[in-house]
């Protein structure tokens, strides 16, 4: 999990596409970059976690799954960014948060999302579904910190990152929001 910065708070970043040219990571990747100071960001990626059973949900769990709930526990808060597929959120992700379900990791943790569709009509079914799940694992939906940046494939550079200014200060904002929230 690459870290930036060794601040006190500390935002875990999550992209719900396992996509190597998706948006969503490359915002995610901004995400990590562009981290106001005082602020630590960590990417989580997703590769590697079983598919959710109630019946491994318990001692021992599998080591992928100690550290996802161990890097949701050592966050103040949390930042998805994660395309639609088929209407809804993509199965990865839901397998993630699924396996937060048996613990209380995400109980009051601030949560916000960012749509980075470049079309205005996509990603709100994503978007729905993910409030959901959140809600039921107890999360704190930071309103003013779901946002909409949308990233067309020409504004991601050679090195992965949103090559614009407007996105990152949107970035900027929202990671400034989940710190604010996680006081």
């Amino acid at each position: 999990m690459p870290e930036r910065s060794s601040a006190t708070s500390r935002i875990l970043l999550v992209s719900g596409s396992t996509r190597a040219g998706s948006t969503n990571s490359a915002l995610v990747r901004t995400a990590l970059a562009c981290a106001p100071d005082g602020v630590a960001t960590v990417r989580y990626g997703m590769t590697g976690l079983p598919y959710f059973n109630p019946d491994d949900d318990s001692e021992p769990l599998p080591p992928a799954v100690v550290s996802l709930r161990a890097a949701v526990a050592a966050s103040s808060a949390l930042l998805f960014c994660t395309p639609e597929y088929a209407g809804s959120m993509p199965g990865a992700l839901k397998n993630l948060l699924e396996w937060t379900v048996g613990s209380t990791v995400m109980t009051d943790k601030p949560v916000a999302w960012v749509n980075a569709a470049a079309d205005p009509r996509r990603g709100h079914g994503a978007n729905d579904q993910l409030a959901t799940v959140l809600g039921y694992v107890q999360a704190r939906v930071v309103p003013e910190a779901c946002i909409s940046v949308p990233v067309h494939h020409e504004l991601i550079g050679a090195d992965g990152l949103v090559d614009d200014a407007d996105a990152r200060a949107a970035l900027a904002g929202v990671l400034g929001h989940l710190v604010d929230a996680a006081r």
